[in-house]
């Protein structure tokens, strides 16, 4: 029997000490340079509607659930989608606008699980007709999540995402 308490005690221990160490936060992101003057790409970027052309995401469930509401490419514009397993369901809203540098939106995520991060898409100038977009997320690791971290980073999990969501925009807007 005390046996028993022991690993237990010994296993909460463990959960506490893992979750102490575990990362907070994460930072993701990705940047792609594409031919195209940075004004252009902005205009295309600001649009929720546009992510469809370039998402990893929308191409693992082409037929998953889309409402939008509000003006695209404003702040409080809201890109709603329900999917498969792979793409779970949530909202994205656009928070703030720098315009012709900068979109900050905030990702809610309902299921698999919920939680929320921010996002953004900015664009720099490359060279003269040439721009360099960084595409990225941020949040808090909350409990389990901060120690699964420990396993295998945020990063890992959807930098290949990121990845191929950049080479696909960079292909859509260089045709």
């Amino acid at each position: 029997m005390y046996t028993l308490l022991y690993i237990i005690g010994g296993l909460i221990a463990l959960v506490l000490i893992l979750s102490l160490i575990a990362p907070k936060t994460y930072n993701v992101f990705r940047t792609v340079e594409i031919n195209r003057p940075k004004r252009e790409v902005f205009n295309y970027l600001r649009s929720l509607k546009n992510m469809d052309e370039w998402s990893p995401w929308a191409k693992k469930d082409p037929n998953m659930e889309k409402k939008f509401t509000g003006t695209d490419g404003e702040v409080g514009c809201v890109s709603y989608w329900n999917g498969n397993k792979d793409v779970g369901e949530g909202e994205q809203e656009i928070k703030k606008i720098i315009d012709g540098e900068r979109v900050d939106s905030e990702l809610r995520f309902l299921k698999p699980f919920k939680s929320t991060s921010d996002c953004y898409m900015k664009v720099e100038d490359a060279g003269v007709s040439s721009t360099k977009v960084t595409w990225g997320f941020s949040g808090n690791n909350k409990f389990p999540m901060n120690i699964i971290s420990l396993f295998k980073s945020m990063d890992a999990m959807v930098g290949p995402d990121f990845e191929q969501g950049m080479a696909s925009l960079k292909e859509v807007l260089e045709k």
